[in-house]
């Protein structure tokens, strides 16, 4: 509901994240917001700032926000070309108690924590199931240095 968007949106506006920027595209459309996220220290995200697309359904809370990633990221579980990603907390465990700001907070917290178990990027699952934690952790970081600054 708009009354819940503005009441998120006076918060964010009073408070000052270090690692998230979150607003509305546009004032008038509560129902689009953009959010830049900084990657986590210690990860191959590290210095990257990545942009997120989201849009909210006119029954939220009730039904989660729909977020992409609009930056090009190297993540199991963010598909590469159209941004999805793949967090049970968008889809089946949501809860009408998260915000637009703690759903920033559960996707920082999956670039450190990947689940390589339910892929939407394949190649990136691959390297890390197969063992080669390095080799996904060097392509992250490049394309991290590509798009992510």
């Amino acid at each position: 509901m708009a009354a819940r968007l503005m009441k998120e949106y006076k918060v964010l506006q009073n408070e000052e994240f270090e690692d998230i920027l979150l607003y509305p595209r546009d004032e008038s459309d509560l129902y689009r917001w953009v959010a830049i996220i900084k990657g986590p220290p210690d990860t191959p995200y590290e210095n990257g700032k990545f942009e997120l697309d989201i849009s909210v359904p006119t029954n939220y809370p009730l039904q989660p926000p729909t977020i992409k990633f609009v930056t090009k990221i190297f993540h199991p579980n963010i598909h590469f070309k159209t941004g999805e990603i793949c967090l049970d907390l968008l889809k089946t465990s949501w809860s009408a108690i998260y915000t637009l700001q703690s759903v920033c907070r559960s996707i920082i917290a999956l670039l450190s924590l990947p689940e390589a178990d339910s892929p939407l990027n394949c190649d990136a699952g691959n390297l890390i199931r197969n063992g080669d934690v390095k080799g996904h952790d060097s392509l992250a970081r490049m394309y991290t240095r590509l798009y992510g600054c």
